[in-house]
């Protein structure tokens, strides 16, 4: 399979002056670059990401074909976005200079969003490219997300994520279709049980993240937690602390290891940490568990 393209090498298919780039920032699941380009022909690769074209200035005829004759010959400019579906090859042109935003999101991103939205896990999520699309949100989510990466302030991070969500959101609304995958709402398999079972195990002694094991079962986060909890009666964070804590009462009575050596087997962060979830749900400290186990 042809290799996807990441954002930050789209230039070398699709030349222009960079105007401003999001790179430094490192933002999760989202970039943005400014250009200005001359009139041009070129192929566009398979895109790891979804584009959005914001025309920002200048105004074209664009055109753009894929396997077949050129077609959309449309005039395109301020106030109209160009949609481009990740993993496809296409061929645009456009007969003027343009200056243009180019907000790219990941397709984990909107999978995430679209899974809290539809309260459902996704299997595919397809978009078809469009040449001119009349958007007012996506101009205005992109003028805010440009005028961060210019002055930068407290909460930015924060501040950006609410407006990639924000911008997921519009996608899944207004360029998108959604297919679900046709699977049990209700409990997990046996299979599925005993793999989480036997991972949580073999894992307790490192930080066991809930992207880890939705991972396992190649769900969304936020369908696995949705199940888990309704299957195991408890969230995946407090199954894994009973597991850890019944792990500790395990090496407390059948070993002589001391407990500053047990905390770190068990996964948990230091000693007095393990003391104090210890107590919470056993009742007593460790040392106290030992000795009286020890009669």
């Amino acid at each position: 399979m042809t290799q996807l393209i990441k954002p930050e090498n789209i230039q070398e298919w699709v030349p222009g002056k960079i105007t401003f780039d999001s790179a430094s920032s490192a933002w999760k699941g989202m970039s943005l670059r400014g250009y200005h380009y001359p009139e041009l022909d070129v192929a566009i690769p398979r895109m790891r990401d979804y584009m959005f074209v914001i025309y920002r200035g200048g105004q074209s005829n664009m055109s753009r074909r894929r396997d077949g004759p050129w077609e959309d010959h449309q005039v395109v400019g301020p106030g109209i976005v160009s949609v481009l579906t990740r993993a496809e090859e296409s061929q645009w042109r456009w007969d003027k200079p343009i200056d243009v935003s180019h907000l790219y999101l990941s397709h984990s991103s909107i999978e995430s969003v679209a899974s809290e939205v539809f309260e459902k896990d996704i299997n595919n999520i397809e978009l078809s490219d469009k040449v001119r699309s009349e958007d007012t949100v996506l101009p205005a989510l992109v003028s805010q997300l440009e005028s961060e990466l210019v002055m930068g302030d407290f909460g930015g991070q924060l501040y950006v994520d609410s407006l990639r969500n924000q911008a997921c959101i519009h996608v899944l609304r207004n360029y998108s279709n959604v297919v679900f995958n046709n699977i049990s709402q209700g409990q997990f398999n046996r299979a599925q049980k005993s793999l989480l079972i036997n991972f949580i195990d073999e894992h307790l002694e490192r930080n066991i993240s809930i992207e880890d094991l939705a991972g396992l079962l190649q769900m969304s986060t936020f369908h696995f937690s949705r199940k888990f909890a309704k299957d195991f009666s408890c969230p995946p964070h407090a199954f894994v602390v009973k597991k850890r804590v019944e792990k500790a009462m395990r090496l407390l009575t059948e070993t002589n290891m001391p407990i500053k050596v047990i905390f770190t087997q068990c996964g948990f962060s230091d000693q007095s940490h393990m003391t104090r979830i210890f107590g919470r749900l056993i009742g007593v400290t460790p040392a106290v568990f030992r000795k009286e186990s020890s009669r």
